[in-house]
């Protein structure tokens, strides 16, 4: 076999891991628009997100009051996600492509999600000791952003990595396209 006949088991391993992730998320995904659709369309629901209770920080309730297109957003990318791994898996180069701009942006949203967690506990900890006589929520903060962090670090080189392999010459010369 030539080099551009292989099939390397990086590729194939890296498709089918995200072809099964990827498609249970787009199904849950698809579920909870749906969800959301239903339930959520009542008029209490949509008073509710609409004014989110007081001292609810500021993200939060942005979030909650767009709740609808953050959903739809998760299944979009889920959807873009299982496609671009079936691609992947057939050698279309541009799946590849999309693929590594995929690990890119969950590069971004796992350090990024970092970042909004520590917003959202540090209003959570200040509403913690605004009422007299609250616990001190610092040391569970600080492990709780500690653990994410880790494990967003973890993700992060995982996707990074994922996206270095599949913009290699050797992958690149699989997909017959130019790294």
């Amino acid at each position: 076999m030539t080099a551009t006949n292989t099939r390397s088991t990086f590729v194939t391993v890296v498709a089918w891991i995200f072809i099964v992730l990827s498609g249970f998320a787009t199904f849950v995904g698809a579920l909870q628009n749906i969800m959301v659709a239903t339930v959520f369309s009542k008029p209490e629901f949509e008073a509710a997100m609409r004014a989110p209770p007081p001292g609810a920080p500021p993200l939060a309730a942005f979030m909650l009051g767009h709740l609808r297109l953050f959903i739809l957003a998760v299944l979009l990318v889920s959807a873009l996600t299982l496609a671009s791994s079936i691609g992947l898996l057939l050698r279309r180069n541009w799946a590849r492509l999309v693929f590594i701009g995929l690990m890119l942006l969950g590069m971004l949203w796992s350090i990024g999600s970092v970042l909004l967690q520590v917003a959202m506990f540090s209003s959570m900890r200040e509403q913690f000791h605004a009422v007299k006589g609250g616990p001190d929520m610092t040391a569970f903060v600080a492990a709780i952003v500690a653990f994410s962090a880790v494990f967003a670090i973890g993700f992060a080189g995982l996707y990074g990595w994922i996206a270095k392999r599949l913009a290699s010459r050797e992958i690149a010369a699989e997909f017959g396209g130019d790294p």
